[in-house]
């Protein structure tokens, strides 16, 4: 199979085990196919986007609020694996490593939207029952080439989620959730991956002459901006494992608008 026909599948099915299944087997990536922008998800009717807030973190130690948390949780996580298809299909001519690391990072995006899937179901409840935001969806129209797309997933969103899993896993672990913990603490160090891909990326990317934090600044769409890519709490060991240099650290930490 080439990694264009699973990546459709992942990103336009409606059925959600087949969304989640992971790729058959080594895919090839000898005819990407021509780009494709998809606007939307292929989703179920239960799982289609509304206008919806997502549940604080405080309702974690409440167990009627618990199962809407880990909801929003699996739906932000399948928003990612929907995304990384979305760029292998947008971005045909994209280097072939950058593409395969995609598809990794696709996979690990699945299995997070399983583990807290699973989750919501040990908590009472069906992925579905609750409505679902599409807010990493709504940045798209804005995602016009590889470096964009890592500025925003991988440099913003994922780098935030560094700070959020932090926070989350705690929350759970002071609920006496010890599973959630667990799960949460494994999504953090993946992230910790994710965000190296794109630091990785973004130094082949950029101009020669310009610099990581000005490259990052210049490739994300308002209302995104660096105060997006952190959260109340901030993750400098996370951010130094991922290669982060000390500068861009700074100025992400320091960063208010």
């Amino acid at each position: 199979m080439e990694i264009r026909d699973f990546a459709r599948t992942v990103l336009l099915t409606e059925d959600l085990d087949t969304k989640l299944a992971p790729a058959p087997g080594e895919l090839a990536d000898a005819d990407p196919g021509l780009a494709f922008r998809a606007t939307a998800p292929g989703r179920p009717a239960h799982l289609r986007f509304q206008k919806v807030e997502v549940p604080s973190l405080v309702g974690m130690a409440d167990p009627a609020q618990r199962p809407r948390i880990l909801h929003a949780l699996a739906n932000h996580e399948l928003q990612a694996a929907e995304l990384f298809a979305w760029a292998l299909l947008a971005f045909p001519d994209a280097p072939p490593d950058f593409r395969r690391g995609l598809l990794r990072i696709l996979d690990d995006e699945q299995r997070h939207t399983r583990m807290y899937i699973a989750r919501v179901e040990d908590a009472g409840a069906r992925f579905g029952d609750f409505p679902v935001h599409g807010y990493f969806w709504g940045k798209v129209e804005s995602i016009t080439t590889p470096l964009r797309f890592l500025c925003t997933m991988s440099l913003t969103f994922e780098n935030a989620n560094l700070d959020h899993t932090e926070e989350y896993a705690e929350a759970a672990r002071r609920a006496g959730d010890l599973k959630t913990a667990a799960v949460i603490e494994r999504v953090h160090r993946d992230e910790i991956d994710h965000v190296r891909f794109g630091w990785t990326w973004l130094q082949r990317f950029k101009g020669e002459d310009e610099s990581a934090w000005d490259a990052f600044r210049a490739n994300l769409t308002w209302p995104l901006r660096p105060s997006r890519a952190r959260g109340r709490i901030f993750d400098r060991e996370g951010r130094e494992a991922a290669g982060l240099d000390a500068e861009f650290i700074r100025r992400l930490e320091e960063s208010e608008s």
